[in-house]
């Protein structure tokens, strides 16, 4: 039996782009509306679940209460730590580190940012939580709210993309993809 899993990426953060890894930066107003635009006419779900940083957790907890389902906070499924390189926009990496950030987009599996969490541990960590929720929402649609790099694994994943085309997906804010998740946390995109 499968799972639909509906991935939704949260909306503009008040710090704006860059690197946001696991700092906890709060939703704009545009992020917000981008949000409520997003789910208009989606569904139905079964439940929520959703990164426990607020960005998501937040609009997670808004639509729970209006659609009267269940909200499950899901620390495994938050972004890609990026260490020294949090907080920072590419632009001035490039400044201060383009070589390092050339190998870093060239192929993320390989490079780790400094005293970041590598991409083949934060890859087995999103994997493993998509298994665990294939193995307890089976037959349910579960909307997933999280974050643009666990959006990318997932839809690379599900395309069959080789590692180094993992930071070539797109993923926009409050973008919404559907995958179904069989046994083994295999993927297929739904379009």
């Amino acid at each position: 039996m499968t799972l639909r899993l509906d991935l939704l990426r949260h909306g503009e953060t008040e710090l704006g782009g860059g690197l946001r890894g696991s700092l906890d930066d709060a939703l704009t107003d545009k992020g917000w509306a981008q949000l409520r635009a997003a789910v208009i006419g989606q569904g139905p779900w079964d439940r929520l679940v959703s990164s426990p940083l607020q960005r998501c957790a937040r609009f997670a907890e808004e639509l729970g209460g209006q659609l009267g389902l269940p909200v499950q906070l899901e620390k495994d499924l938050q972004e890609l730590h990026f260490g020294a390189w949090e907080g920072q926009n590419t632009a001035d990496l490039m400044k201060t580190s383009a070589e390092a950030l050339g190998l870093f987009w060239t192929d993320p599996y390989s490079f780790t940012p400094p005293e970041g969490e590598p991409v083949a541990d934060f890859s087995a960590r999103v994997l493993a939580a998509v298994e665990r929720l294939h193995g307890t929402f089976a037959g349910e649609r579960v909307l997933l709210i999280t974050h643009g790099g666990v959006m990318k694994l997932l839809l690379a994943q599900a395309r069959g993309l080789p590692r180094e085309q993992l930071l070539n997906v797109e993923v926009a804010h409050a973008s919404l993809h559907s995958l179904s998740v069989g046994s083994g946390a295999v993927l297929k995109e739904v379009l």
